[in-house]
């Protein structure tokens, strides 16, 4: 009940989610794909969580990890934050604060230190998901929230069809083949045509000056 609960906060956030139950398939899918941050349970069935995260921190993986858990003494919280992990959240908890919590870790990865992120004409706000085009507000859509966050956490840099696909959709939901292009027209609908370039045969990035 916990695990569908967070899945689908977190989906209302506009985040892409990928859930699985125990720590085999756990370390299947993080070799599998290049995750943006792991929410890890300690006390998994076939590999506990903490393993889990030795192994990962060992082969480098360097993507934020919060740990959810119910074990509130203070010795697991040191054992879970000295084994690599980013923070440490004690159940039952506040799908709100994890979803802030969250937030606050991508921010950091991404070396921002200000909520909000702007560029050129933008100003799009995580927490609100609200986004102002010359300060006037634009209505969007959860995918075309998610995706322009996506090409403004790196503007100017390329990313590709594929890229977008796994960041916007989760393993269990269907990909309509031209779903990403459909998601860019209405965007370039709302914003003009210029501030988002399509290199063809490569991906999509961010102009600030177009």
């Amino acid at each position: 009940m916990l695990g569908e609960a967070v899945q689908h906060v977190l989906q209302q956030e506009s985040f892409a989610v990928d859930w699985v139950r125990d720590g085999e398939e756990a370390e299947l899918a993080l070799d599998a794909l290049p995750y943006d941050l792991v929410l890890l349970d300690l006390g998994l069935p076939g590999k506990s969580g903490l393993d889990i995260l030795h192994d990962l921190r060992k082969k480098g993986f360097s993507m934020p990890v919060i740990i959810l858990t119910a074990r509130d003494a203070v010795r697991d919280r040191i054992a879970g934050l000295d084994s690599g992990a980013d923070d440490y959240l004690v159940k039952p908890f506040d799908p709100d604060e994890l979803a802030a919590r969250i937030r606050a870790l991508l921010r950091r990865r991404d070396g921002r230190v200000e909520p909000l992120i702007k560029f050129g004409p933008l100003t799009l706000n995580p927490a609100t998901h609200e986004l102002y085009y010359q300060e006037r507000p634009i209505r969007l859509s959860l995918r075309e929230f998610s995706l322009i966050s996506l090409l403004l956490e790196r503007p100017g840099t390329t990313v590709s069809r594929e890229q977008l696909e796994q960041r916007l959709y989760g393993w269990n939901e269907e990909v309509e083949s031209n779903a990403i292009e459909v998601h860019i027209h209405n965007l370039r609908k709302k914003l003009g045509h210029n501030l988002i370039r399509t290199i063809r045969g490569v991906g999509y990035l961010m102009v600030e000056k177009p």
